[in-house]
Formats: C-alpha cells, sequence, structure tokens
C-alpha cells in the first residue's frame, strides 16, 4: 500500500513552512521533511542503545549536503560528495546546539539525527530549516526530547527588520542573526552582523523569540496527532546523599584550594589531586569496582559544580578571584613572524591566540562547491587548537567541527571591517594558532587578528575586539560573568561572545546550557560586554593606533590594470602560453577578471613594471604616425616584416628602408636585426605599412605615404596597380602577417 503523508502547515516571516511525515524513511524513529519555496530538507532521527562505559550523552547530528538538491555535479575528482564541506559542518554543528540542552539529564542512549537536503531553491537558506525539521521529527519520534525547538532567521535592511529574509534579501541586510529557542526562551543565537548596535539587537532577538511560538506550537501538535509513545530509557541520577556527602567531605579542602592566588595548573592540579584523595577516603582501604568508581567520581564532580557555582552566586568569588566584570590581564604583540605578512600575539590570562596573516591574489580566493551561489571567498580565517594548548597529548588530525565553528565565528567578527577588492585587491587568509587556552580561545583570535591585519597593513575600516560572557543561574538569581575561565565555562550555564567595533556588533554567538535565558538576562550581559570590548580595544591600541602605512618588503604588491575585454585572450595566449610566459620572465604572478581587470603581483616594483609594459604592448593597437623599434622577422626581395609589437608584424617596403637606393633587402636589414619604423598606413583589411626613411628624413606619415604612393607609380608605370615589387605582390604577401588583427 502506498504510504500516505501528512502535511502540518504554518507561516514564518510570511512564508508558508509544510512539514510532511508518514512517507519517507518510515524506519527512522521519527522523521520529516520540511518545505519552504522550492527548498527541502529530510530530518530522521533514531534512538540506539547504551555503549558499555559510557559517561555522557552520545547525541550526533549530521548533515548531508546533496549537490543533486541544487541539480548541480559535485566537482570533486570522484564527481560524488566527500567529507562535509564546511557549510556543512556548520549546519550541523548550529542544528546539534539547541537540541542537547533539552534531552533528560543522565540519558546516555545514542541518538542520531541525520539531516538531507533534497532540494534547493537559490532563496531559501537552508540552516533554519535544518533546525526546525530536526525539533519536528525529535518531537514525533519515540526518543524522549524536552522540545520542541523553534528557529528563525532575522535580517535588517534599511532599519527595518525582516523575519526570514531571502538569500537576495540577505545580500542587502546589516544583520544576520539566527535564535532558536523553546516556548519559554531562547536556546541559541548565531549572528554576524554591519556594526549593529546593543538596542537594535535586543529588539531583533525578542521578535525572533516571538515569531518562533507558531513553529513551536505546530510541532506540539504534530507529537499529539502523529506522535509515537516515547521509550522508557535508564536515566543514570547521581545519589542526592551520596553528592551531599562529598560535599561535606571536601568543601572545605576545595575552596582553600580556590582561595589560593589562581593559576589553572594550581587549581586543575590541586582539584585532581583533592578528587584521588577523596575516592581512596571513600574506598577506606578496600577497592571499589568501577562502578562504585564511577558513582563517587561523579558525586565529587557534582559537589565540586555545586561549591564553585554558590561561591559566585552567593560570595561573589570567582575561581581566580576577579570581581565578576574584571577582565584578566591582557598584553598584545605584532610583528612575531619576520615572514609572515603580518601577525599578532593576543595574550589574556592564560589564554594566548597568534594570528598570522598572508595576502594573496584573486585567483587563490577559496573555490566553494556547495548549494549556494557564492563561488568563492576572498577572505578565509581558520583556528587551530593544538592539544598542548591545555596542557594535553593527543592525535593531530584533521579540522574538529568547533575549530571549524571558532574559524567561522572570528572571519564573521572581521568581515565587516574587511576592505572590499577595489580598495584592496588581496585575497586574506588568517590563521589563528591557540597556543594556550583557558577560555575564550575565540574571542581571543578575533582580538590577535584584528592585530595581524593592522600589522599586515590592511586597511580596516574599524578594530575589532571580542569577549565571553558567562552565567550562574539559581531559579531567580543570576550572575553575569565578564571575560570567563574554561572553568566558568564548564561548570556555568552560559557562552556568549560578544565581538565588535566601537560604532557596534559584528558577531555574536550565545550557548545555553538551561532551557533558556530571558531578555532582560541577554541585554544586561550585552551592555557588560560592550563596556569590556571597549577596555579591550583600548588596551589593543596601545601596541598599534592604526594600520601600519605599508605592506612587509616580502609581501605582494598588487597593481591593477584594465585592458579591453576583446583583448584578454592576447594577454592569456594559445593554451595559456602569453601569461606563462609573461609571469616567468617577470617573476610576478597575473590574474585577469572578465571586465578586464588585470592584477599584478610582485614583491618589488621592478617586477611589476615589467609586466605592466608588457601587458600594455599585448594589448596596444598600432596608431598611424606612431615609431616603434621591432625586430625583423621576415625578409623578402620586397621588403621587411617587423614585429613592432607583441605578435603582430608590418611590412617595410624596399623602398622605404633607407634614404637612398636599395637593390637588395638584406644590405639594410638581416633576419633578426632591430629597426626602428613608423606607422604610415593601416588598411581596412588590417594591413600595416611601415617606413624607415621617414625616420632618417623626418617625414610625417602623410609625407611618408605621398612618397610610398609616388615610388609604388614609377614602378608600376604610373597605374599604380602593376605587380612589381612595390605593388600588389608586397600587399598580397603581407596578408599573411601584416594585418594588426593577426597577431602571431
Amino acid at each position: 500500500m502506498k504510504p500516505q503523508a501528512i502535511y502540518y502547515k504554518t507561516a514564518l516571516g510570511g512564508k508558508e513552512l509544510t512539514f510532511e511525515t508518514g512517507r519517507l524513511a518510515r524506519q527512522a524513529g521519527g522523521s520529516v521533511t520540511l518545505r519552504q519555496g522550492d527548498s527541502i530538507i529530510l530530518a530522521a532521527a533514531t534512538m540506539g542503545g547504551v555503549r558499555e562505559g559510557t559517561d555522557f550523552f552520545p547525541l550526533t547530528v549530521d548533515y548531508e549536503e546533496r549537490m543533486y538538491a541544487g541539480g548541480r555535479i559535485p566537482g570533486s575528482f570522484f564527481r560524488r560528495e566527500g567529507r562535509p564541506s564546511t557549510d556543512a559542518t556548520l549546519i550541523a554543528r548550529l542544528t546539534d546546539r539547541p537540541l542537547r540542552p533539552l534531552f533528560p539529564e543522565g540519558m546516555r542512549n545514542e541518538v542520531q539525527v541525520v539531516l538531507m537536503s533534497l532540494s534547493a531553491d537559490t532563496e531559501v537558506p537552508l540552516d533554519m530549516l535544518a533546525i526546525n525539521a530536526a525539533s519536528a521529527a525529535l518531537m514525533i519520534s519515540d526518543i524522549p526530547f524536552g522540545g520542541p525547538v523553534g528557529a528563525v532567521r532575522i535580517g535588517c535592511v534599511d532599519g527595518k527588520l525582516i523575519v526570514n529574509p531571502s538569500l537576495s534579501e540577505m545580500e542587502i541586510s546589516t544583520l544576520d542573526l539566527r535564535v532558536a529557542g523553546t516556548r519559554e526562551a531562547i536556546l541559541m543565537v548565531e549572528c554576524g552582523a554591519q556594526e549593529v548596535s546593543e538596542d537594535l539587537m535586543v529588539e531583533a532577538l525578542q521578535l525572533a523569540h516571538q515569531e518562533i511560538q507558531g513553529v513551536v506550537e505546530l510541532q506540539e501538535r504534530m507529537a499529539r496527532e502523529v506522535g509515537k509513545q516515547k521509550k522508557e530509557v535508564e536515566i543514570k541520577v547521581l545519589n542526592p546523599e551520596l553528592i551531599a556527602q562529598a560535599r561535606a567531605s571536601v568543601e572545605a579542602r576545595l575552596k582553600a584550594i580556590l582561595d589560593q592566588p589562581y593559576s589553572k595548573e594550581n587549581m586543575y592540579g590541586g582539584t585532581a589531586e583533592l578528587r584521588k584523595t577523596y575516592l581512596e577516603e571513600a574506598a577506606a582501604g578496600a577497592e571499589l569496582s568501577p562502578e562504585q568508581a564511577a558513582a563517587f567520581g561523579a558525586a565529587f564532580d557534582a559537589a565540586e559544580k555545586a561549591i564553585v557555582r554558590d561561591r559566585i552566586l552567593y560570595d561573589g568569588k570567582r575561581p581566580d578571584n576577579r570581581s565578576i566584570d574584571e577582565i584578566r590581564e591582557i598584553t598584545c604583540e605584532v610583528d612575531i613572524s619576520p615572514r609572515a605578512h603580518g601577525s599578532g600575539l593576543f595574550t589574556r590570562g592564560e589564554t594566548q591566540v597568534l594570528t598570522l596573516a598572508t595576502l594573496g591574489t584573486p585567483k587563490e580566493a577559496q573555490e566553494l562547491d556547495n548549494l549556494l551561489e557564492t563561488e568563492s571567498k576572498r577572505y578565509m580565517h581558520h583556528y587551530n587548537f593544538p592539544p598542548y594548548s591545555t596542557g594535553e597529548v593527543k592525535r593531530l588530525g584533521g579540522q574538529s567541527r568547533r575549530e571549524i565553528g571558532h574559524g567561522a565565528l572570528a572571519e564573521r567578527a572581521l568581515v565587516p571591517v574587511i576592505p572590499d577588492e577595489k580598495t584592496f585587491p588581496y585575497t586574506l587568509r588568517l590563521v589563528s594558532e591557540v597556543l594556550a587556552s583557558n577560555g575564550s580561545s575565540s574571542m581571543a583570535s578575533v582580538c590577535g587578528s584584528t592585530l595581524a591585519l593592522m600589522d599586515t597593513g590592511v586597511p580596516i575600516k574599524a578594530p575589532v575586539s571580542g569577549v565571553a560572557m558567562g552565567l550562574i543561574k539559581s531559579d531567580e538569581r543570576y550572575v553575569i560573568l565578564t571575560d570567563i575561565l574554561g572553568a566558568e565555562d564548564h561548570l556555568g550555564d552560559m557562552d556568549f561572545k560578544v565581538a565588535g567595533t566601537r560604532d557596534g556588533i559584528t558577531a555574536l554567538q550565545m550557548d545555553i546550557k538551561i532551557t533558556g535565558i530571558t531578555p532582560q538576562i541577554m541585554a544586561e550581559a550585552l551592555e557588560r560586554a560592550r563596556k569590556a570590548r571597549f577596555s579591550i580595544l583600548d588596551i589593543m591600541l596601545e601596541t598599534i593606533a592604526v594600520p601600519n602605512p605599508s605592506l612587509k618588503p616580502h609581501a605582494p604588491r598588487i597593481e591593477t590594470v584594465k585592458v579591453p575585454v576583446d583583448k584578454i585572450g592576447a594577454i592569456i595566449g594559445p593554451g595559456g602560453k602569453n601569461i606563462r610566459a609573461l609571469q616567468e620572465d617577470t617573476h610576478t604572478k597575473i590574474d585577469i577578471d572578465d571586465d578586464g581587470t588585470v592584477y599584478i603581483a610582485s614583491t618589488d616594483g621592478v617586477g611589476f613594471e615589467k609586466a605592466k609594459e608588457r601587458i600594455l604592448s599585448l594589448v596596444e593597437v598600432p596608431e598611424i604616425g606612431r615609431i616603434y623599434t621591432g625586430k625583423c622577422v621576415r625578409v623578402t626581395d620586397f621588403g621587411a616584416f617587423i614585429e613592432i609589437l607583441p605578435g603582430l608584424d608590418g611590412m617595410v617596403h624596399i623602398s622605404q628602408l633607407a634614404s637612398e637606393r636599395v637593390n637588395k633587402v638584406e644590405d639594410i636589414v638581416q633576419l633578426g636585426d632591430e629597426l626602428s619604423v613608423m606607422v604610415t598606413d593601416i588598411s581596412p583589411d588590417g594591413k600595416i605599412r611601415l617606413s624607415r626613411q621617414a625616420l632618417l628624413e623626418g617625414w610625417t606619415a602623410e609625407e611618408a605615404r605621398e612618397h610610398d604612393n609616388a615610388n609604388r607609380k614609377k614602378s608600376t608605370g604610373g597605374s599604380g596597380s602593376g605587380g612589381s615589387r612595390g605593388g600588389s605582390r608586397g600587399g598580397d604577401r603581407g596578408s599573411d602577417r601584416g594585418g594588426f588583427n593577426h597577431r602571431r
């Protein structure tokens, strides 16, 4: 029997969303498709068992970007999708973040959510569809889930906020705000912006939370009408009495560790030693079973979390004894690497990031192979988090999702201040190397990158700084923390990163571990972050106040030359022969845009001038009366052919080679000799006539033509149409090579 599809519809920003279930992926725990316009996302959620020894919730969210969805064949050698693209990884990560906090605490069953693009038009972004589809699949599945979650994008065009904007509208929007939340509160925020104010950001967040209510209500209805009964799963619940015993046993000793002068090594090392001592005390001389050791260890961790949080909430004491709005000590340096095109070292407390900048030509921009129409990007930001940055030993591998996400966040923070290609015609790659980490390494990357860009000499529109805010909340009581430590991130309820210039916010990212926070808390956190950003910026500008006025000596200089579009082929040459030879001879890199803009990159002015001269000669159109010095490329009995421009020949008739009569062409010029000549005529079909005699006699082009015509009449008996040396024979022979539109 044909599967029966069930449809549910709602609107978001005035645009219809259609959820469908019952037709596709019926063996998954729950599956839906979500459609807006011609874009369709399939979401399938499935739950497995508990892996032995698992002490965390193993949720996996994967997004499979299928090129067929946009009617495209993958550009890889194998012509099939390979590992996830950066955009696909970011969508998977974006979907994971609001879903994860809503599963039952202590759940250990494996859960996998697979998202797949079935259709993608050029107007509907897929990322918010992915979150809404994943939440709906979980809601109607047999998987315990505390949702639903609704997600929406907010744009801003001409100062007006737009709900669920299209990709076309986003091209002119000054805000790209993505928000996910429950009926009660916001769970996740991801934002890039063109220096928007804190007030506008709060207004946009409130609008987003209002708009997701319809999507949330529809998912609740779907769960009631077509949802499966939730499976019962084992929940790992800690014994409250065991936690209380652990707290009573270690509280005084843990506070003594926290009261000491702070360092990450002292705190983590002291806490680890205390944990070991506590487990030995709990064993009381006996050997603990693995289950008992896990239970006592979890009780210690819970007690530690409660003690640290209570000290912050009720005593205002942070692990490093700073005040709640105090920023750690900051130092800044530039010009760390002598050969990188720019570098900046930013150290904040025990977090240290070195960012190195590289400039390249336009053709070195990253080529993108995804479902978006964007084909390349000229600004790339990469973030590396090696194990030594946290004092650990791990196998080095490819970039993790976290590294990709942090790199994208730093890139988003700086994009608004990067000069456009006309102002600064370079491709830029920044790499942030995290050398030490104790919280807020992504925002340290933003600060280090600003230093590196200014050290490079990139004329950024304004410097950018960033800070990570935290939250400790219990019932109605809460404390917002400025510039959080790694421990405060781990034990706290919020990681709220804000980056921007003095004129406004350029990037924002928030993750919540509790069920959500109110707009009031977010507004307060944004204001505190603004003050912190300004303080950090003041310190950065003490090191380098403005971008360096010139690039480093070894950085490429890129100059542009404009040529007629129909002359691009002459520069490139057959199979790229001309441009390859040009680059090799001048030690430059050359790119050509379709509009005729030629980019010449060189590390010295000599190479640029040489390349520019060659390019202009390749596209130059010969002019009557102009004098050229060229090489003789062919000798005949009636004259010589001189290459006056690269690949372009003209003919000097034997009668125009000298002031006196010439009996033999070779008496004046040999093959390969250089000769200075004047262009005296260009025929309608492109044949070029040259004269050396005009230079010797000081004639104008008109005078040279008169003498040439007189000589031709003499040689043809006055008719001007004979077949002798100076007449049609020369013209006919010259037709092979003499036309300026027939370059060699």
